[in-house]
């Protein structure tokens, strides 16, 4: 088992409390749905109250937040040019795709890194 975040297969393990939060701060996006820029303030909200008490969350937490915010920029991108309709499209659905297995990986203890994700939050 690794504590380091990056190559191979990365696995915190941590307890179970710690791995559930990591997994709201993926699900927590889903409020995005129901709430304007929820997508983000979800996991906002989340990594800030829980990030000083867990590891997990603090980084789960910042890979969220900033895979986020990289779909929100592409669709907007995305979305205000003529054919670009079926672009945000596409990349609304990515982003839920890979918003459920960052959730399981994280659920499972693991440090998990969006493609395509702009790094704002470090």
């Amino acid at each position: 088992m690794s504590d380091a975040p990056f190559g191979g297969k990365p696995s915190w393990g941590g307890s179970s409390e710690e791995r559930t939060w990591g997994m709201l701060c993926h699900l927590s996006s889903l409020a995005g749905n129901a709430i304007p820029l929820g997508n983000v303030l979800g996991p906002l909200i989340v990594w800030l109250i829980k990030r000083d008490e867990y590891a997990l969350v603090d980084d789960q937490g910042k890979e969220s937040l900033n895979f986020q915010i990289s779909i929100l920029i592409y669709v907007t991108v995305f979305a205000l040019t003529i054919i670009g309709i079926p672009l945000a499209v596409a990349a609304l659905i990515f982003g839920l795709v890979m918003t459920v297995i960052a959730a399981v990986k994280a659920n499972g203890g693991e440090y998990y890194r969006y493609p395509l994700t702009i790094r704002f939050v470090k």
